[in-house]
């Protein structure tokens, strides 16, 4: 029996809010309420809501760029949670995330071959004198040329960065990569082709990726079971024994109907009478 390379475990987290007065007491803010599911090898799991519905919340407390209040993040049956600084150290490469503005992920002062290498070199993934064959490699997985490495970001396009930033994240050899809303920023053209990218590399990197946005067909076309969140708290998760169409929460169907599908707006099409010719 395969088991989940990824058991999120009641997993939450709170921000600190402090009142208008002086004299109001600070209060904890909850942006994620308790929060479980599994994440399979080679697999795509989506998860989908609004803004401020707790889903990049959740992404930082998986990858332990912040640390949940509550719960345990269980990779390959350890608990990351309960890592010091140190052991979290050693074992963070193994968890890459790829964030939704390519240009604030990258370092406007460093080329792009330097930005891949200094990944592998501090995790000791390559001897410096193979860092650049390796660099090349990365590039022409994620569709760029070579020459690339030479450049700094800002000669780049919005997609070609967000190559960039899938570059780096496959340096450090992941095993889970989280997409977190990689495509929202991009024009429609490009979002088509960094989402087929994704798809390329979980094949050819048997690579486990969980994909976060808020386009609901777009994820379900992605991934076969979708989490849907809403106000921080997990609230349906469709896909497998429960295709999307069958969805039962209303914010589930409400998410469905605010992105026309493609059957409907053909449909729409077809029914809008054509204008008289002159």
């Amino acid at each position: 029996m395969v088991e989940p390379i990824l058991r999120v475990e009641g997993v939450s987290k709170s921000y600190a809010r402090r009142g208008l007065l002086a004299r109001d007491a600070t209060t904890a803010r909850p942006a994620l309420s308790p929060a479980s599911f599994e994440l399979m090898p080679g697999e795509i799991l989506g998860i989908v809501g609004e803004s401020g519905s707790g889903k990049t919340t959740l992404a930082r407390c998986i990858a332990l760029l912040e640390r949940p209040d509550t719960g345990r993040v269980m990779f390959r049956g350890e608990d990351l949670v309960a890592l010091n600084e140190r052991e979290l150290r050693k074992r963070r490469r193994a968890i890459q995330t790829v964030f939704q503005d390519p240009y604030a992920s990258l370092n406007p002062r460093l080329k792009v071959g330097d930005a891949l290498a200094e990944v592998m070199l501090v995790h000791r993934l390559a001897e410096r004198r193979h860092v650049r064959g390796r660099v090349a490699e990365l590039l022409d997985q994620v569709g760029l040329p070579s020459r690339a490495a030479h450049d700094y970001p800002a000669a780049f396009s919005g997609g070609q960065r967000q190559r960039i930033c899938i570059a780096r994240a496959l340096a450090a050899q992941p095993d889970i990569l989280i997409a977190d809303e990689p495509v929202s920023s991009l024009d429609v053209s490009v979002q088509a082709q960094v989402v087929n990218l994704l798809l390329d590399l979980r094949d050819r990197l048997q690579l486990s990726v969980i994909f976060i946005g808020h386009d609901l067909h777009l994820i379900d076309f992605l991934a076969p079971r979708v989490i849907v969140m809403l106000a921080g708290e997990i609230v349906e998760t469709v896909g497998g024994d429960v295709p999307i169409t069958d969805a039962r929460h209303p914010y589930t169907r409400a998410l469905m109907d605010a992105v026309p599908s493609l059957e409907k707006v053909a449909a729409r099409q077809s029914s809008t009478p054509e204008s008289p010719s002159r």
